[in-house]
């Protein structure tokens, strides 16, 4: 499976067809539940990261696949004041922030001015694209489509002893729909390692053929996405 209407990025996914931007996992105050006792400057990294995007990108709509918060018993006011900078950044460059509603999202409604959503079809792609719906993917989607775009698992993959956030695109892997897996947007957040990892240690229920998986990683310094074959050859190479 090629996605050849898809730009892979740092933790992000861009779509120029439709304009739209796509990240997952932000899991904000995910630094309030660490232990240590220094702050960690989730607030501060999640805009740098996201404004590069933004001002190199421009995009007309920015989606968040879900997560949004970390706090499964919802958001603590400084969590909301963390989003109200994400979304003015946005907004700055006029684009509409989504929300797509995650397992940890229970107090996403009432914070601040947000669109909330359970799962997002995204519009503007050619007649070429599949139907393309962006959702968190910890449930089955209510919509029919042809590619869902989802995060929730945080795929890592080890290569030469250096971890990697790594996205993960598997063909025919939900009802004959193909998937594209993100990585956490959060640095904060672990990752799960798909080294060794069988489709039971990927709860999304979208995941059905996890050997199918072909990981690709954005590589920071040469500014490119470097794609691997599928896990069941690419393991024996690791």
């Amino acid at each position: 499976m090629i996605n050849t209407d898809v730009v892979y990025r740092s933790r992000a996914l861009w779509m120029p067809d439709a304009a739209t931007l796509v990240i997952s996992d932000l899991h904000i105050g995910r630094d309030e539940a660490s232990n240590v006792q220094l702050p960690l400057g989730e607030r501060d990294d999640l805009l740098e990261r996201i404004q590069t995007h933004l001002r190199e990108l421009t995009p007309e709509t920015v989606v968040v696949a879900g997560d949004i918060f970390h706090r499964f018993e919802g958001a603590t006011s400084d969590n909301r004041r963390t989003l109200a900078a994400l979304v003015d950044a946005c907004s700055d460059v006029d684009a509409t922030c989504i929300f797509v509603r995650g397992n940890h999202d229970t107090g996403l409604d009432s914070t601040y001015n947000t669109t909330v959503v359970d799962s997002y079809t995204v519009e503007g792609l050619t007649a070429e694209s599949p139907k393309t719906v962006i959702c968190h993917g910890h449930t089955e989607p209510t919509i029919t489509a042809e590619r869902y775009i989802i995060g929730h698992d945080h795929p890592a993959i080890t290569i030469e002893g250096q971890r990697h956030p790594c996205f993960l695109s598997i063909p025919d892997s939900y009802q004959e729909a193909n998937i594209i897996m993100l990585p956490t947007f959060s640095r904060l957040a672990a990752g799960v390692s798909i080294n060794t990892a069988s489709g039971n240690d990927l709860q999304s229920p979208l995941i059905t053929r996890l050997e199918d998986a072909r990981p690709t990683i954005y590589d920071e310094q040469a500014a490119e996405s470097l794609s691997f074959p599928p896990l069941r050859s690419l393991r024996t190479m690791l």
